[in-house]
């Protein structure tokens, strides 16, 4: 795909999509790392009606901690994988607390370093929470990049990094919402809404004929 297709694929996507945002419920970017923790294998429904429940009794470090990993757990048991995510969310609010004076830092190290904080988790908190220009690509910005041929790739981090490069950069801050709302709502997995896709025009996919 040409560098100009892609800028006339995201000028159509910003224009459909003018507030491009996260749609999971936070004050604060500890709220929001504790919500994307959660968010793994979790739609973001789930997550934002376990997290109001949550957040009204605990939504510090400290506070979190303070429930201990079995108190956490009844909090969140709603949410897929809830004992294995509150083992890492207490442990991660210790290290909060121990090592960052209770803020969640602004490196990827230092965010990777906390645990159940993978790659994906570290790049939504640095581009949410912090502005920078990166792209965590889960399952929609895979099938995107993919079916679109905006960028391809047989794993998520060869998608990613050809992202990086190719999005043009007077978008590159907001692509990661661009896309994944565009692959939530209309690039949906199984008979994407071609009909009613603002790039149809532009898009690469070839088997449109199940849409």
């Amino acid at each position: 795909m040409n560098r100009e297709k892609r800028l006339q694929i995201f000028e159509k996507l910003s224009e459909a999509i003018p507030e491009p945002k996260t749609e999971l419920n936070y004050t604060s970017t500890f709220e929001l790392l504790i919500a994307v923790i959660l968010s793994a294998q979790a739609t973001d429904k789930g997550v934002n009606k376990a997290t109001a429940k949550l957040y009204s009794i605990a939504n510090s470090p400290e506070a979190i901690f303070n429930l201990g990993e079995e108190g956490l757990k009844e909090q969140i048991k709603t949410i897929g994988l809830y004992n294995a995510k509150a083992a890492n969310i207490i442990k991660t609010c210790r290290l909060l607390i121990d090592k960052h004076q209770s803020q969640v830092p602004q490196t990827r190290e230092a965010l990777e370093a906390l645990p159940g904080v993978g790659r994906k988790t570290a790049n939504v908190i640095l581009n949410t929470a912090f502005g920078q220009p990166t792209i965590a690509v889960d399952t929609h910005i895979f099938r995107v990049g993919n079916r679109t041929r905006i960028a391809t790739g047989k794993d998520v981090l060869e998608v990613e990094k050809k992202l990086i490069k190719s999005v043009p950069g007077q978008f590159l801050l907001d692509a990661h919402h661009l896309l994944i709302l565009h692959g939530r709502y209309t690039c949906i997995a199984r008979k994407p809404r071609c009909g009613s896709c603002v790039i149809e025009s532009l898009c690469e996919f070839k088997d449109k004929t199940e849409s």
